[in-house]
């Protein structure tokens, strides 16, 4: 079907698809929010805190951009790591428009070409994002940064912006409507994102446990919604935590509890505000060990996954 107009819908108006890639933690998932205004990514100073691709649609009245936020390109070593490159493969095959987010403030290293290579292969016009400049002092060192990227890759483009901040966003838009094809939106106006409201919970509890635990717990954990019932206004989540050693679920659990509640209460706030009513939350804490190895587990990462 051919992409005709919409009465009313202003000539030369484009729509189409831009993939977020990047190397781990170079604030992709931040930048995702940022440019949608919502949150629709969790975000945490862990290196693979996104697991699978989160989509975000931005409508304007120019354009409608399709927002695919992809997991840090890195080298799997596990059957779960091994599905997270396949997201970034999959969301890389066809994009109209590749942002490839660069942590301005990292040193340069070997995996970056490898991760620039993933950019090429996209055969897409490629921004190349130089996010955290609002902790740069010294300014002349993007200069150095685009100098080095301009010398693994023909970027369209080379926005310095703040995901953090909001800066250089709107010049960003600017630069990724341009290289849109011409057509109307794929999306109704109000549509927002296709990841379903039970795995938006889990990932936010997840975030919790990003933010309040340490050691090799961030990445051992996964969660599990078991119970969604809404009885009027008030929403009874149940859910479960899984880790994969004994020692991790005394550290997710803590002395007396403390910990847990203490995630269990940060979620719930959390979830309140963006789902818009009252939330009861309850969580258990299992052990399952080697779970990043068990196919089975994989829904609990990648909802589209869910036969």
């Amino acid at each position: 079907m051919g992409k005709d107009r919409r009465a009313g819908e202003p000539a030369g108006y484009r729509s189409g698809f831009a993939a977020i890639l990047g190397r781990p933690n170079a604030g992709k998932s931040t930048l995702l929010n940022a440019l949608t205004g919502s949150k629709l990514a969790i975000v945490a100073s862990k290196p693979q805190t996104t697991r699978t691709l989160i989509q975000g649609v931005l409508t304007t009245k120019e354009a409608q951009i399709v927002f695919i936020d992809t997991p840090g390109i890195h080298k799997a070593s596990n059957f779960l790591n091994k599905r997270m490159m396949d997201a970034v493969r999959a969301a890389a095959e066809s994009p109209d428009v590749a942002l490839f987010v660069i942590d301005a403030l990292a040193p340069g290293r070997p995996e970056d070409a490898h991760a620039v290579d993933l950019v090429k292969k996209t055969g897409a016009p490629a921004i190349a994002v130089l996010n955290k400049i609002d902790w740069l002092r010294e300014k002349p060192k993007l200069l150095e940064i685009i100098e080095r990227y301009r010398a693994m890759h023909d970027f369209a483009a080379y926005v310095p912006v703040s995901a953090l901040k909001g800066e250089g966003l709107e010049e960003l838009k600017r630069e990724i409507t341009a290289r849109l094809p011409e057509g109307p939106p794929l999306y109704p106006e109000d549509y927002l994102t296709d990841q379903p409201e039970r795995f938006l919970a889990a990932e936010i509890l997840r975030e919790k446990i990003l933010h309040f635990t340490k050691q090799e717990v961030p990445h051992a954990a996964a969660v599990g919604i078991d119970e969604w019932k809404e009885e009027g206004g008030l929403l009874r989540i149940a859910a479960t935590i899984y880790v994969e050693r004994p020692g991790q679920k005394a550290i997710v659990i803590g002395a007396g509890g403390a910990a847990l509640k203490k995630i269990g209460t940060e979620a719930r706030r959390e979830m309140e505000r963006i789902f818009e009513r009252k939330v009861f939350l309850e969580t258990l804490v299992k052990v399952q060990p080697g779970w990043r190895d068990r196919p089975e587990f994989l829904p609990l990462v990648d909802w589209r996954s869910v036969k």
